[in-house]
């Protein structure tokens, strides 16, 4: 069976076939239809009492006399109360239909599948499968695009497809109507505790406000202390610099003995000579 044409299976089962695509189509038609009747101009009536409450509610522009039986026979004499139309326009569900429209027949197929491998396994024992339609496709070496896209496709398991494709079809209902109820359930949240979330908004505030101030402080102490040891170091060095200028100025007045390079005397500053090795 893996290694037919899908031309050939569907030429040998054509009857099958066939009653599946007329079952698919009526389903589709159904889905189609009840989307298009869940949209367009919705009208309703309802009954309010002397204080404005909606007593009875009931669809379509007029109360029918089975409704206005029931009103009667229920809340009295249906002139005494007030009536109310209204009036709604309702857009065409996409996201509904386009779920129903492929997750439903996704769903079933898998479903039946799944009930047949099921029944094989159980009473006939499970077949290993045949890999030569993919061998087939691996052996051509020359294949186009196409080719190559569908021996790719082929190696899936199509429980594994049909999966991810009914996994996906229902994260794509799941995800934006949970994130509309959180979003609405968090603004009515917000709306009715208000004065808490802020007080507890006042409460960070200020403590962001404190932190701020204590890391001024901590910059601005740094910077002083920067500054005072900047300043000590300054008067560091004039006082180095006054001291040198002291001794200098004492050095200069005493005598200091002068060296001749041409012989081995030493000359002192009055003139006298003396030789090397005595003392005046």
């Amino acid at each position: 069976m893996a290694n037919k044409n899908i031309a050939d299976l569907i030429r040998e089962n054509k009857t099958a076939f066939i009653v599946i695509a007329v079952v698919l189509f009526l389903l589709e038609l159904e889905i189609f239809a009840v989307a298009v009747m869940k949209s367009g101009r919705k009208s309703w009536l309802q009954v309010l009492d002397q204080k404005g409450n909606v007593i009875h509610e009931t669809d379509g522009r007029s109360l029918s006399d089975f409704n206005k039986y029931y009103f009667e026979k229920t809340f009295g004499p249906f002139e005494n109360y007030e009536v109310r139309l209204q009036r709604e326009d309702e857009p065409f569900p996409f996201r509904a239909w386009f779920v129903a429209a492929v997750g439903i027949p996704i769903g079933i197929i898998l479903l039946f599948a799944f009930t047949v491998r099921a029944y094989i396994a159980l009473f006939y024992g499970d077949e290993p499968e045949d890999t030569g339609g993919k061998g087939n496709w691996d052996a051509a070496s020359d294949a186009n695009s196409l080719e190559k896209v569908v021996s790719a496709v082929s190696g899936f398991n199509i429980f594994t497809i049909g999966f991810l494709l009914l996994l996906g079809v229902l994260a794509y209902w799941v995800v934006p109507n949970m994130v509309t109820y959180l979003g609405q359930l968090g603004i009515e949240t917000l709306s009715r505790y208000k004065w808490v979330f802020i007080g507890a908004v006042t409460v960070a505030l200020l403590i962001f406000i404190w932190m701020i101030y204590l890391r001024f402080l901590l910059a601005k102490k740094a910077i002083d202390k920067q500054a005072e040891m900047n300043q000590y170091r300054v008067k560091l060095e004039y006082d180095y610099k006054q001291q040198l200028a002291i001794e200098h100025r004492e050095g200069a007045d005493e005598p200091r003995p002068m060296v001749a390079w041409d012989q081995d005397e030493v000359v002192e500053a009055d003139g006298e000579v003396k030789e090397p090795g005595k003392t005046g």
